[in-house]
């Protein structure tokens, strides 16, 4: 498939598509006083992940949202972590919690995650959240992963009975998206950077996630001729995971990055916060 006939895959498009629906449910819990909130937690100061939690909070605002930031010092321990994120678990104003991640070295990520309560774990990085995603049944699954879902539902590619091969096994990207696509039907290849022969196996898929973690990583002659391409890694200089180039010659369809997985990662955020919002909605707290 030349260049010109690849289908571009606007994760704008699909963003705004999800958000446009958030605007009625969210009027809606307005007349019974209830507005969805959600608490964003950042340790240190990393300046990415600093315009990461800024962006989620100006696009809480654009909905009619609440946002409630909360800003640590890197030198937090992971009991003073685990303090706040328990506050926020008992504050019935708040729907949905998000820890801005990676955390400062020093900290136990894993134990601060799962001081997240279940019902307001609207990333999906708890591990009974995890655990939900694999059975099939998760209000609230890992937001990226569902992005990538979204964007190929949205654009209706076909996901069953194709061979999907993911690259990448995080917890909160590689290994959730995995078991998504099986849910829906794919045979699902896992592979990593330490997989024997990566560019062989990548080349027998239909479908390719990227979530890597690595720019530039994936190479334009391991793609498949129409296979699907979904980047859903990023780095410094709005680099993805895949070398964009060199794949749109193979690829029958690709997310760009930036604009492609991303846009939508943060309205799914948004909506999981809602979905929250409608399902243990109180009264704010004036």
């Amino acid at each position: 498939m030349s260049q010109t006939e690849t289908l571009i895959l606007d994760g704008n498009a699909v963003a705004d598509g999800i958000k446009a629906q958030l605007f009625a449910r969210i009027a809606g819990l307005a007349e019974k006083g209830i507005t969805p909130c959600l608490a964003t937690i950042l340790v240190g100061d990393d300046p990415s992940s600093a315009t990461y939690v800024r962006m989620k909070g100006n696009a809480c605002r654009k909905l009619g949202m609440t946002s409630i930031r909360v800003d640590l010092p890197a030198d937090t321990t992971t009991e003073e972590l685990v303090a706040a994120i328990r506050e926020l678990n008992a504050d019935k104003s708040v729907h949905g919690i998000l820890l801005q991640h990676p955390v400062p070295h020093g900290i136990d990520e894993r134990a601060a995650f799962e001081a997240i309560a279940i019902e307001k774990d609207v990333d999906g990085v708890t591990m009974l959240g995890f655990a939900q995603n694999a059975f099939g049944f998760a209000d609230y699954p890992s937001c990226t992963p569902a992005a990538v879902m979204a964007i190929l539902d949205y654009y209706q590619l076909p996901v069953q009975g194709r061979h999907a091969v993911v690259i990448g096994r995080s917890p909160i990207l590689g290994k959730p998206v995995s078991a998504m696509l099986l849910n829906a039907d794919a045979t699902v290849t896992t592979c990593h950077s330490r997989t024997t022969d990566l560019p062989a196996i990548v080349k027998l898929a239909d479908i390719v996630v990227a979530a890597v973690g690595k720019p530039n990583f994936v190479q334009g002659d391991w793609i498949k001729p129409g296979a699907v391409v979904l980047d859903a890694g990023y780095n410094p200089g709005n680099v993805g995971d895949v070398d964009y180039e060199a794949c749109l010659a193979n690829a029958a369809a690709i997310t760009p990055v930036p604009a492609g997985v991303g846009p939508v990662t943060i309205a799914t955020l948004l909506k999981h916060t809602v979905d929250a919002a409608e399902k243990f909605g109180t009264y704010r707290k004036e």
